[in-house]
């Protein structure tokens, strides 16, 4: 069976003034700037104007850096399925291959006599699978790695003596804020005399050195934003220069050609920091592209269903499909498609037993909050206004009253289906709480919350005295919790065959039950 769902979207931003959003990963040389747009190459003025298109090629294109003389832009690039180093002239033309290894190559930059510098795991001793740093000429041949353990985002010296750099790579977490001992920090090797120092530093992110003249520039979330600070070599002082509160600076750049001039990302527009100013200036970029992934469409979601169920009577199915929500009859009947709502997306739909309401979340407030709709069609209702977060895994009492649903907060509330504050059920401090099942007579919930050591633990929670009692004690893996019809046991999974090996993967699930 084939759906079809009519989507009109707008995915990409259109700040006012003609500025393009959604720029990302700029680099800077004389009056141009390379940047990558919609997994493109393009090019603009330095001061800002209308882009030109160097690439067209359906695979990604990102990482451009123009070469110290500024006749080159090496790129990272998919062109032959895999993610390898290319170079293009500055004015544009055919792309020029450059490495050929099944690992993926990244583009960091250059060095002062004009060879690439890329970060690979090619090499088999590299610790931890990190990043080693390369480099490779413009006409090819073997690569050349650097005397680095591990390397990031890196940056020599002006005498090409010294390479300031991340030993730890963080510039593609998708967490902020991460103060584990993993965080990166910038370094400074002497490629010389094998000497090391860092950049004075605590637990905050370091990243993307930058090293002008006497003193390496950087961007860190010390102050609990990622902003651009600078780090005197003599002195050792360093100092805050940007002070960006809304959004984290990203994937900054120093020209190439010896210039004062850094380009960044921030909040999906490109700036100009002046280092001798220390002062920063919006480009206004403007791409005219045709778009078309942004057009209206009719759009086949019959291979995108990430949801299915059955109403009570199993009549007609439930089904989830790329943010839409379909009823869809057995036999015979029309397709329902009960949200129809191009730009909001819906997620996690579970019919009540009653076989009267569909539940969801959608983000049409902009967060997952939850609601309910006839199932027949008609005018949804929402039932919580939360906020930030992240609501799944509904599910309905037995009597269709009540909702059981999980947060982004790790907590697991139930909702009155009319509506109310969400009643916290509990809260856990190491994991979400992914497991849980009403009781046939819906006063009892038992699920699975994860502990300190990693392991879940089984509890019921009495709903007249909002009370959670444990069932399991926490020294063996338990989860997925059901009820049996009765209401007189608990079926469960356990892992509870221990053998010595790190892995998880190694041990059994076995199912068990448990008398309530």
């Amino acid at each position: 069976m084939i759906l079809s769902l009519a989507l009109a979207s707008q995915l990409l931003a259109q700040p006012s003034g003609g500025t393009t959003g959604l720029l990302r990963y700029p680099d800077i040389h004389g009056r141009s700037v390379v940047f990558t747009y919609a997994g493109d190459l393009w090019t603009a003025e330095s001061d800002g104007g209308e882009a030109r298109r160097l690439t067209t090629h359906p695979g990604y294109e990102y990482l451009p850096k123009f070469s110290p003389d500024g006749h080159w832009i090496a790129f990272s690039a998919e062109y032959d399925g895999n993610m390898d180093v290319y170079v293009v002239r500055a004015q544009g033309g055919e792309p020029k291959r450059l490495t050929f290894h099944p690992l993926s190559d990244r583009v960091a930059g250059w060095t002062r006599d004009g060879r690439v510098l890329f970060r690979s795991k090619r090499r088999c001793h590299s610790a931890q699978g990190l990043d080693g740093l390369f480099t490779v000429g413009v006409e090819g041949g073997m690569p050349e790695e650097l005397p680095l353990p591990s390397s990031g985002p890196a940056s020599f010296s002006p005498d090409g003596k010294k390479i300031a750099y991340n030993r730890v790579a963080g510039e593609g977490r998708f967490w902020k804020r991460y103060r584990g001992g993993t965080q990166a920090y910038v370094s400074i090797f002497d490629l010389q005399t094998h000497a090391y120092d860092e950049v004075p530093h605590g637990d905050a992110g370091d990243l993307f050195p930058m090293w002008y003249r006497g003193a390496i520039y950087f961007v860190s979330d010390r102050d609990g934003v990622m902003n651009l600070y600078r780090f005197d070599v003599v002195t050792r002082a360093v100092r805050q220069l940007t002070k960006g509160r809304e959004y984290d600076i990203k994937w900054p750049s120093l020209a190439s050609d010896g210039s004062p001039r850094i380009v960044y990302e921030c909040g999906g527009l490109l700036y100009r920091f002046d280092v001798e100013k220390e002062t920063a200036e919006l480009l206004a970029i403007h791409v005219s592209t045709d778009a078309p992934q942004t057009r209206p469409a009719v759009v086949k979601v019959d291979k995108l269903i990430n949801v299915l169920g059955l109403s009570p009577s199993g009549a007609r199915a439930l089904i989830g499909a790329r943010g839409e929500i379909f009823t869809v009859p057995a036999k015979k009947g029309e397709i329902r498609n009960l949200t129809n709502s191009s730009g909001v997306r819906e997620l996690w739909p579970s019919w009540s037993p009653d076989g009267r309401w569909v539940a969801y979340a959608s983000d049409r407030t902009g967060e997952y909050e939850l609601y309910v709709r006839p199932q027949q069609g008609g005018e949804e209702r929402r039932l919580t206004t939360l906020g930030p977060g992240f609501r799944s895994g509904l599910a309905w009492s037995p009597d269709s009253s009540r909702i059981l649903f999980a947060d982004s907060s790790l907590s697991l509330f139930h909702v009155d289906a009319q509506g109310g504050t969400p009643v916290l059920v509990d809260r856990s401090a190491y994991g979400p709480i992914e497991g849980y099942d009403w009781s046939p007579d819906g006063r009892w919930i038992v699920y699975a919350r994860p502990g300190a050591n990693q392991l879940h633990q089984l509890f019921v929670h009495s709903v007249v005295q909002a009370k959670s009692f444990p069932v399991t004690n926490g020294m063996t893996d338990d989860t997925s919790p059901v009820f049996d019809r009765g209401g007189t046991y608990l079926y469960f999974l356990s892992r509870r065959t221990l053998v010595s090996a790190i892995s998880r993967r190694a041990s059994t699930s076995t199912i068990r039950w448990a008398s309530i």
